[in-house]
């Protein structure tokens, strides 16, 4: 019998700072806290399944009963970043931070880069995606030079206009960088970010790309597909894994897509994961600092998630997570360092549990790989014995 699992990572959506948090710069963050506190939050069927149960996820009244298992999880890696929290997630700690450039790149780095592109170099420093393209934009355009700047996180960006650098052109010097960004300069990804407009009114387009390393090790989603089995991937997971072990994947332009593309995933026979990044959260709101914003985006998700909760047949498993914070009230526009929820529901798992705080993303992973029944040795311990209905178990009779 084919079992399903459907894990969507809602990007940025962390419970509170971690132990370790003021070594990040992140003392007080917690993303969930300050979303709740915009116009028109609510997430009542997040709060049924007992999102609101989780340890520190505090920012109201909460149901008595729920109806979903669910858990908060401390990072084991050393980082706040997309790639890092999703590389845990499937089963791989990085040990070692990946490098950041609070400085800017080394200008033998930049050199290779202009060498190999053809053009320019301009900003260099870390900045604001919006604000980059206002203050060197037209330069840009004047110039043909490209924008690359960073954040407080392992990313080596480059802005262009399309009408400058056509974006398959843009993709291709994002590969040449990654390429270069290897070893001490091994940057978790290099992101294309293309924008449009006029002087005084850029925009960014929906045609963000991300150019990440491979990972050192196997992870889940090798195991599983290795395994024979489907491993969807929706939204940017494909590029955070740089490709490696999935079997279908198809691109987002945000939130919504990403739901519906998950649904249509939902509506076809297969056995194996579904995993999910709605990055709207995270790129729209969180490095934003709009609060009002990121309690519209939770709210949307919410509502669609009877659709999802819908669609889930009596062997699928949803689950609901997270990859880091991004408080959006705070003065920092960076992801923050935080504890994730962990939200479960489907037909074969207890009702109202509660599994406290685990040490490791890794945790679902291995979990994942428990209920499909494919052995691997990936960092994590499974729960799926504290969530699984008794009759459920597999030596039950």
């Amino acid at each position: 019998m084919s079992k399903r699992v459907f894990l969507i990572v809602l990007d940025s959506f962390g419970i509170g700072e971690m132990p370790d948090a003021a070594d990040f710069g992140d003392a007080g963050s917690n993303t969930l806290r300050a979303a709740s506190r915009g116009a028109g939050f609510s997430m009542p069927n997040m709060g049924e399944l007992g999102l609101f149960h989780i340890e520190g996820a505090d920012p109201g009244p909460t149901l008595v009963d729920f109806t979903g298992c669910v858990a908060r999880l401390a990072e084991r890696s050393r980082g706040k970043d997309t790639t890092t929290g999703h590389w845990e997630i499937a089963g791989l700690i990085s040990e070692q931070a990946m490098p950041t450039f609070p400085e800017g790149f080394p200008k033998e780095l930049l050199d290779r880069l202009s060498a190999e592109t053809g053009r320019g170099i301009l900003c260099n420093r870390p900045y604001s995606g919006t604000d980059v393209i206002r203050d060197f934009g037209e330069e840009h355009e004047k110039t043909g030079a490209l924008i690359v700047y960073t954040s407080a996180d392992s990313v080596l960006q480059i802005a262009a206009h399309e009408d400058v650098v056509p974006v398959e052109q843009l993709y291709e010097y994002c590969r040449i960088a990654r390429k270069i960004c290897q070893g001490p300069w091994g940057v978790g990804r290099i992101i294309a970010r293309p924008f449009i407009g006029i002087p005084g009114n850029y925009t960014r387009t929906p045609r963000r790309h991300d150019f990440s390393l491979n990972p050192p090790k196997p992870t889940m989603l090798d195991i599983i597909s290795g395994a024979g089995k489907d491993v969807l991937a929706v939204g940017k997971i494909y590029d955070i894994f740089a490709g490696s072990g999935i079997t279908d994947h198809v691109y987002t332009s945000g939130n919504a897509e990403g739901i519906d593309r998950t649904l249509e995933y939902m509506d076809r026979d297969f056995d194996g994961i579904c995993f999910t990044n709605l990055v709207d959260f995270d790129m729209l709101y969180g490095h934003r600092n709009d609060v009002d914003g990121y309690a519209a985006a939770l709210t949307y998700f919410d509502g669609r998630l009877t659709e999802i909760l819908a669609k889930l047949r009596p062997d699928d498993i949803l689950m609901i997570t997270a990859d880091h914070g991004c408080d959006p009230s705070t003065p920092s526009t960076d992801h923050s360092r935080e504890y994730i929820p962990l939200v479960m529901a489907g037909a074969c798992l207890k009702q109202g549990i509660n599994l406290g705080t685990r040490i490791g993303f890794s945790d679902i992973g291995k979990t994942i790989l428990d209920y499909l029944d494919v052995p691997g040795s990936i960092a994590g311990e499974s729960f799926l014995k504290d969530i699984r209905r008794s009759g459920e178990e597999p030596d039950a009779e």
